[in-house]
């Protein structure tokens, strides 16, 4: 009995590679902490929209007699997510329906402008996460460097372009100021920055209303707490002409994105940042001053901050109050946190929750839906952004992989 030879085909050490790069591309991209941010606000939207449902009368109407015409009720709440969300893309991005082109775009050069000081004080707070500090403290930061570069821009008399550069000027050395508190307390001291920065912003707050008080703050022949208006020299110059509000505040804002990419992943100073940020034993030990690192990077959040603060008194209300601020600087820690602390993700974060405060109006006169649903939604992203592992789980996203070695 004679043995018989197989002959098999040599395998290709190619074969199935390019497959096994496809899933680990995959895997990649589904254990990212970009796609959770992603899903994150998916999850938020979704959750807005049960409340838009519950909120249009039409679907309460149906829902009396759901069981003899159920199709009546969901009917209803589809017209009812479709007009919602219809609005707010017409009132933050484009309006289709407009017969004009000035009309068309106007929703996204809103939302432009409502993201204008989300970004720069977003930008702030995310070197101070990226560098180990909890600042909280933005909303005191710009309304202080607001309140000195409004009274620049209202009570000097500068000519053109020297104005303007001056008024924002003392927008940034304000909030730098109250940013450096913080810093050299922390530094020296061991204060923790949370409850200083919170207790900063009171502080602002109402020295701001102080100010108001005064007669070289006030509006003349006026008792309310408002300031003069900002002269025209002193304020930013409308990009897109004076059809639109977008100023060049804007432009500033993505610069310093750029600058801030620079000074974090490209400079010494950064990369001390950093170090405190990941661990200060270690950078004291290579030889690093992270009380230094503390201070500075505080006196450029709050410089940052600063610069928001610039953006609402001479680029958007040209006036100071003490609802100046508004509710940005708690805004900017949920665009620092959902950018990551990254320049970009910053920027698109900003750009994100712009869209959703110039939606606003337009889902409450054309969709009929109170205002308050863009804060819910925004208040969800928080929400989702502080639990990954929720998000995950929603999704059955798979966990990173050191994730698993740690639960290991």
């Amino acid at each position: 009995m004679s043995d018989t030879s197989v002959t098999e085909k040599p395998a290709d050490p190619k074969d199935g590679s390019g497959n096994d790069r496809a899933r680990g591309v995959l895997r990649e991209i589904l254990e990212s902490s970009t796609l959770v941010v992603v899903m994150a606000v998916v999850a938020s939207l979704a959750i807005g929209g049960l409340l838009v449902v519950f909120a249009d009368e039409d679907v309460r109407e149906a829902a009396v007699y759901f069981f003899s015409r159920p199709g009546d009720t969901f009917s209803a709440m589809g017209a009812a997510l479709v007009a919602a969300y219809a609005a707010m893309f017409e009132g933050a991005v484009v309006n289709p329906s407009s017969e004009t082109f000035v009309g068309f775009i106007r929703p996204f050069t809103q939302t432009l402008t409502m993201a204008t000081p989300l970004i720069f004080a977003g930008l702030g707070l995310g070197i101070g996460f990226r560098a180990g500090l909890f600042n909280i403290g933005a909303q005191g930061q710009l309304l202080i460097g607001a309140a000195v570069g409004a009274f620049v821009g209202f009570a000097w008399d500068l000519p053109w372009g020297l104005h303007l550069l001056v008024a924002v000027i003392g927008c940034v050395i304000g909030g730098a100021i109250w940013g450096f508190i913080p810093g050299f307390l922390k530094a020296r001291t061991g204060a923790h920055e949370v409850i200083v920065t919170i207790m900063l912003n009171y502080i602002g707050l109402n020295l701001v209303a102080w100010l108001l008080t005064l007669e070289s703050f006030q509006r003349p022949d006026s008792n309310n707490p408002i300031s003069p208006v900002v002269s025209e020299t002193a304020q930013y110059p409308l990009i897109l002409g004076s059809q639109f509000n977008l100023h060049l505040g804007f432009l500033l804002a993505i610069a310093c994105a750029f600058g801030v990419w620079w000074l974090m992943e490209r400079s010494t100073l950064g990369f001390e940042f950093r170090a405190a940020g990941s661990n200060p034993r270690a950078a004291r030990t290579a030889g690093m001053s992270v009380s230094k690192s503390y201070i500075f990077v505080m006196v450029i959040a709050g410089a940052l901050a600063g610069l928001a603060g610039s953006a609402q008194v001479l680029g958007t209300q040209h006036v100071l109050t003490t609802a100046t601020a508004g509710s940005l600087g708690f805004d900017a820690i949920t665009v620092a946190l959902l950018g990551r602390s990254r320049p970009l993700g910053t920027v698109m974060a900003a750009i994100l929750f712009g869209g959703l405060q110039a939606a606003g109006p337009t889902l409450q006169v054309q969709a009929g839906l109170p205002v308050d649903i863009v804060f819910v939604i925004q208040a969800l992203i928080v929400l989702f952004i502080a639990a990954p592992p929720l998000v995950r789980s929603i999704f059955r996203l798979p966990a990173p992989a050191n994730e698993k070695e740690v639960a290991a």
